[in-house]
């Protein structure tokens, strides 16, 4: 009896499946994926392309930068400016009018005093040791009370 149930629900499936609206249907639903899934890979290829583009498009600006500052260091070291500066600095030659004085490095700094500043330039400075929560905490704190530290 049971085979006889089973047969006959595979016999309906078959003549369901045979009929014209469901294979109509059917089909639609596979031209529907099948557009779907062309239209998620046009988008993808558009997607890296146009990451590709903007990367391209960084990188132009950033020579385009490079190149504009070595315009600006040529039109620098051809001023008189750097000549007359190049001229001191390296042959020890002076204006008209100015005297030159050459103090040994060792005299200049013997004559200097160490600042505080320059202490503390030297030293690395400490890293913070506290756990991350209690950096967490203590900034919200600072936060809500309006504290700059």
């Amino acid at each position: 009896m049971r085979c006889m149930i089973s047969k006959t629900k595979i016999n309906e499936a078959i003549k369901l499946l045979s009929d014209v609206r469901v294979l109509g249907l059917l089909a639609f639903f596979a031209v529907i994926l099948l557009v779907a899934y062309s239209s998620v890979k046009v988008l993808q290829t558009n997607y890296e392309l146009q990451k590709k583009e903007n990367e391209l498009t960084q990188l132009n600006d950033i020579r385009e930068l490079e190149n504009e500052n070595l315009r600006l260091k040529n039109v620098y070291l051809e001023s008189d400016e750097y000549l007359e500066l190049t001229a001191r600095r390296q042959f020890n030659k002076a204006l008209p009018g100015e005297e030159l004085y050459i103090i040994p490095e060792q005299v200049a700094m013997a004559k200097v005093k160490d600042t505080p500043n320059t202490a503390q330039d030297d030293e690395e400075p400490k890293p913070d040791e506290r756990p991350e929560y209690q950096k967490n905490l203590e900034a919200w704190k600072n936060f809500f009370f309006h504290r700059n530290n």
